[in-house]
């Protein structure tokens, strides 16, 4: 019996005996065409597309909607680090905030409108969900009662025109300054506002000095000029050394009255040596 006819009828082939393959039943190498792959791709494409669509409608209906409710929506304000401003006035800056959605609150803005009072030197705004705004002010310290032409106004260590100076600053305990403006200006000097500022800040060590100095002038911006209190006696300090030279003064101011009697001035710029002019004399002392 052949193989072929073994295979016909379908008994197993002999052993050790290969059967030739029938190529009727080969399955051809089908793959799908180009046209079809596009569409698929397509399809695909448009699915995640209309799936982000639906993800973006939905993320935005839900932020409107809470942007949009009254339980985020400014209600209280609260104010700190204020003395000289009142909450008040602080609220008047910004009085349009109650109301907004406290997410869309813009701080640049409201920064800005704060920083217009002269006596805020720095703001801070955040928020505290669901409806607080809370708003810290940083308040400009004065140093001094400037005398500009024939009024006065308090000015801080940067120069900067703070108020003008009037009875509800009474509490205030600062010397008045002269000379910060300088000839053919109209704004304060930089120079002159950082030679008293250093000046007072040289007293800080020495308060009960400090508390003695009832003026001060700048019109030299190399050559600063001391009253204190009521004495009338100019003491030329300069531009350093300023707490060694007021405590000279202090130790020989008996000697030297009793030397020249009325004094106008001292010289104290010069180590040592003393400069002094009273009763139309003037003379040095070592």
């Amino acid at each position: 019996m052949s193989l072929r006819s073994t295979a016909r009828r379908g008994l197993p082939p002999p052993p050790g005996v290969r059967v030739p393959a029938d190529r009727r039943f080969r399955r051809p190498d089908v793959r799908p065409s180009r046209r079809r792959r596009l569409g698929r791709r397509l399809w695909q494409v448009s699915r995640v597309a209309g799936l982000a669509v639906m993800a973006g409608g939905a993320a935005f209906w839900l932020g409107t909607a809470v942007l949009s409710s009254a339980w985020l929506t400014v209600d209280r304000v609260v104010v700190t680090g204020n003395h000289r401003l009142s909450d008040g006035e602080v609220e008047a800056l910004v009085a349009d905030l109650r109301g907004q959605s406290v997410l869309r609150v813009d701080f640049d803005e409201y920064r800005r409108r704060l920083l217009d009072s002269p006596w805020v030197s720095g703001v801070t705004l955040w928020r505290m969900l669901p409806s607080t705004i809370e708003i810290r002010i940083v308040e400009r310290v004065p140093m001094a009662v400037a005398r500009l032409a024939d009024q006065l106004f308090l000015v801080d260590d940067a120069g900067i025109i703070v108020d003008e100076y009037g009875p509800q600053y009474r509490d205030f305990d600062l010397p008045i300054v002269d000379g910060l403006v300088s000839r053919g200006r109209s704004t304060i000097d930089p120079e002159r506002a950082r030679l008293t500022s250093r000046f007072l800040a040289s007293l800080d060590e020495r308060p009960e000095l400090r508390r003695r100095v009832s003026q001060i002038d700048v019109s030299d911006a190399r050559d600063l000029v001391v009253l204190l209190g009521t004495d009338p006696v100019s003491l030329h300090v300069g531009a350093a050394q300023f707490v060694e030279r007021l405590q000279t003064w202090l130790d020989l101011a008996p000697s030297l009255r009793d030397r020249f009697g009325r004094i106008d001035y001292v010289d104290l710029r010069y180590g040592p040596r003393i400069f002094v002019r009273g009763d139309g004399r003037a003379g040095g002392l070592e």
